[in-house]
């Protein structure tokens, strides 16, 4: 079941990312952006989704309306999890969002040296649109147009 985190998620939402993402310290040599980001912030604008498995939390979703995009801005899944699609159903249930809220595309972003998932994002349909360098981190941004 995917749904709206709730405030009291925070802490959680926020250790399940971090756990998700720890396997990148040593590739980029420093923490990745979504393990320091303020998910009671988040919570509290309603950009972050959960998906619950078994009363547990498995997955994080953070989606963000801005002006120019609709924009995934992270997914994560709980190490214990992944490789079982649960990836697939959140990107799934993001371009639905994106979608629904009257989006042609959505848009993403990566580390430029998280090249796996450079490559799952393009098997997915996402094409490479941007590289730049954002808050320290090289970013390689991502775009998906959306089925009309």
């Amino acid at each position: 079941m995917i749904r709206q985190a709730v405030p009291a998620e925070a802490a959680a939402v926020h250790a399940l990312v971090r756990a998700a993402y720890q396997r990148y310290v040593p590739v980029i040599g420093v923490e990745p952006a979504p393990m320091t980001d303020d998910y009671a912030a988040r919570i509290a604008a309603q950009q972050v989704w959960v998906l619950v498995e078994d009363a547990a939390l498995a997955g994080v979703l953070v989606l963000e309306e801005r002006a120019d995009c609709f924009l995934l801005d992270n997914i994560a899944i709980a190490p214990d999890r992944q490789g079982l699609g649960h990836g697939r159903t959140l990107l799934d249930f993001a371009e639905a969002q994106a979608w629904r809220a009257g989006w042609n595309a959505i848009t993403l972003y990566t580390n430029a040296r998280m090249t796996e998932n450079i490559a799952i994002y393009q098997a997915r349909g996402y094409q490479l649109r941007d590289r730049r360098v954002e808050k320290g981190f090289d970013r390689v941004y991502m775009v998906k147009p959306l089925a009309t």
